[in-house]
């Protein structure tokens, strides 16, 4: 049997442990599409719809192979509620028994479009939880959009959970603040030298404080804006070897826990590295429609999910020593993972496929 056929058969079985019985017509058609579409993004670690389909066994030629990829993300019925949410609810609920720490951040993805993505740090990762995907290059989303993707996804969020909202310096807004805080969530988020802050009706901006490299201030009971937002915790951080200071808001406490906090948002990076130059090459998907885009997004996501689970599955179980070398790990979690697999594919061992993560005690949220 070949690896495809193997990797195609263990995700497709995986995927259709979502559904209580069996799934029928539609549905099984849908899903067994689903199943080549991520096993096809492994593969070829491509999510262009030629290269998916040739790391795809159906006993079709390719073109139909590729008509039928293309039909799926065209169908406006393949819906990120059906066909991810599921796996998105399992992810934050097995991670709610810590602080969720939620990263949101933009990306470029397929041909001309850009992506709103929220997503959860897990060890050294971010996994994705939830996206928009706009027409446009490189730009900041209005807040209005910010605040659409946080409404959608506090929904999902387990009663009771602990939330950490971490975002970049377009995610300052007033009314994204006043939202995270009426929900009981903790936020930091980067902001703009040139800021305006006040005490006491007294303007000044964050460039005006004389921090120096290794250096972290902070003022608390800062009005933000000429708004007068707050009262927020502002802090301007100069990490020792960074060229500038960052500068962050906040309605977190002390200034020590903004910062161990808000050094998990570049957790985000590796995701969309991962996503794009490093593993699957989303931003070469030669898609350019936006909803086709946030189709394809579905199964690029939970190919990635796969991925990880796989690379921590490497750590749990020793692997590492195996696949990698014995004296130190050089590999992140995605590597490892892919790592992983080809071993697997190698030796003619079972594939393990889940979409979840895996804790250090061994068990998997499925």
């Amino acid at each position: 049997m070949s690896d495809n056929v193997r990797t195609y058969r263990a995700v497709r079985t995986a995927l259709k442990r979502l559904y209580p019985t069996e799934p029928q017509g539609n549905l099984a058609r849908h899903l067994n599409t689903l199943a080549g579409l991520v096993s096809g993004i492994v593969g070829s670690r491509r999510t262009n719809l030629p290269d998916i389909a040739k790391h795809v066994p159906d006993g079709t030629k390719r073109e139909s192979r590729v008509k039928r990829f293309s039909r799926w993300v065209n169908d406006e019925g393949m819906e990120f509620e059906t066909y991810f949410l599921p796996f998105a609810q399992a992810v934050l609920a097995c991670l709610a028994a810590w602080p969720l720490v939620l990263v949101m951040d933009g990306s470029v993805v397929g041909r001309g479009c850009v992506t709103l993505m929220l997503s959860v740090v897990y060890q050294q990762r971010a996994l994705p939880i939830a996206w928009i995907v706009i027409r446009g290059r490189k730009g900041h989303f209005p807040e209005d959009t910010h605040l659409a993707l946080v409404k959608q996804v506090r929904a999902w969020v387990p009663e009771g959970a602990q939330v950490i909202f971490l975002g970049d310096g377009e995610f300052d807004g007033t009314q994204l603040q006043a939202t995270l805080n009426e929900w009981g969530w903790k936020y930091a988020c980067r902001t703009a030298k040139n800021a305006v802050l006040s005490i006491a009706g007294t303007e000044f901006a964050f460039e005006d404080l004389t921090v120096q490299g290794g250096e972290v201030w902070g003022i608390s009971q800062v009005a933000f804006t000429r708004q007068a937002y707050g009262p927020v915790l502002a802090v301007a951080w100069w990490e020792k070897d960074e060229k500038e200071p960052i500068y962050l808001v906040s309605n977190l406490t002390y200034v020590n826990e903004v910062c161990r906090w808000y050094a998990k948002r570049f957790r985000i990076e590796t995701l969309f590295s991962d996503q794009k130059s490093r593993g699957f090459h989303l931003h070469k998907s030669h898609l350019s429609d936006p909803m086709r885009l946030s189709r394809l997004m579905i199964a690029a996501a939970l190919a990635y999910l796969w991925i990880i689970f796989l690379g921590a599955l490497a750590v749990r179980d020793d692997w590492v020593k195996i696949i990698h070398r014995t004296d130190r790990c050089d590999l992140s979690l995605f590597q490892l993972g892919l790592a992983l697999l080809e071993h697997f594919l190698n030796e003619e061992r079972p594939i393990p496929v889940a979409f979840n993560v895996l804790e250090a005690n061994g068990v998997v949220c499925v």
